[in-house]
């Protein structure tokens, strides 16, 4: 019976998913939000030829001396371009370490700030009702608000600039943070703990010497996979003045470049393919 009730839930389930994509997709045909615009095609090849050849092979394969000439002949600019592409690739570096420092600052300060929220809310651990239900609005809160909004927000707390990607990340990763740990937490053998309550240990020892050591793997594997999506979430913030890569992205993006945005891209994918790579030999070492 119970089996039964389950398949009913199951298909229940799959039916209202199934009403929302009609939903979704008749409101925005209703309302012709789905226009792929005029000469998609046309507009797809130029782009994929222009992305085709990445402007960072001109630091060495490019002109070493362009003019810009009026129509009555005058020089206006005479410039060389590799040098142009070489200072390029070094603003790259840059704001890619910009980026990276931002992620790595930002999900240090959400890991902090979330080690009190998580262990409150934790169902397993006792302690008064009202700190456990703070902790989980506060930490459910911090996971709606997307990080761009967040950023959106620092930005006119604290001004253009790596601060505000810092507390952004942090703001929202807080929320991710948490609710892992306080599933991290419910899933530990309560007898040690009990043991160490019994004996009249304060509650800041019995979390440092009963939950921190039983949960440290599982929280140290946790910590790798959010720094490795904040480097890049990261990436984006920069569209709205928090600083990294976003910004020349934002630049390139403006002004058409699409040589120089498949430069970016490609450092940017580069870039977390290597983190990646890292991040899971690290995990796969703690299990």
């Amino acid at each position: 019976m119970s089996k039964r009730r389950s398949n009913i839930k199951v298909r229940a389930a799959f039916a209202v998913y199934t009403l929302l994509i009609v939903g979704s997709f008749g409101s925005l045909w209703a309302t012709d939000d789905l226009s792929f615009g005029r000469h998609p095609i046309e507009n797809f090849i130029k782009t994929v030829e222009e992305m085709g050849r990445p402007s960072f092979l001109d630091a060495w394969f490019g002109q070493t001396n362009r003019q810009y000439i009026s129509d009555d002949g005058t020089v206006l600019r005479t410039e060389n371009p590799q040098e142009l592409e070489r200072n390029f690739i070094a603003a790259v570096a840059r704001a890619l370490w910009v980026t990276f420092a931002i992620s790595t600052l930002g999900t240090l300060l959400a890991a902090l700030a979330a080690l009190p929220l998580g262990w409150a809310a934790a169902s397993n651990i006792k302690k008064p009702k009202l700190i456990a239900l703070s902790a989980k609005i506060i930490l459910d809160c911090s996971r709606s608000i997307h990080t761009l909004v967040f950023g959106l927000i620092f930005v006119g707390i604290v001004g253009l600039g790596p601060t505000a990607g810092i507390l952004a990340i942090g703001a929202h990763a807080m929320g991710t943070f948490g609710k892992l740990y306080a599933e991290t937490i419910e899933t530990i053998d309560m007898g040690p703990i009990n043991a160490i309550r019994g004996v009249g240990a304060s509650p800041m020892q019995i979390f440092s010497f009963g939950i921190i050591p039983a949960v440290l793997p599982s929280f140290v594997s946790t910590y790798l996979y959010i720094w490795e999506f904040n480097t890049r979430d990261s990436t984006v913030l920069g569209l709205i003045g928090a600083g990294g890569l976003g910004l020349l992205l934002s630049e390139a993006i403006s002004l058409f470049q699409w040589d120089r945005l498949s430069t970016l891209l490609l450092t940017l994918i580069l870039f977390v393919l290597i983190f990646d790579a890292l991040s899971r030999r690290l995990r796969t070492g703690l299990v």
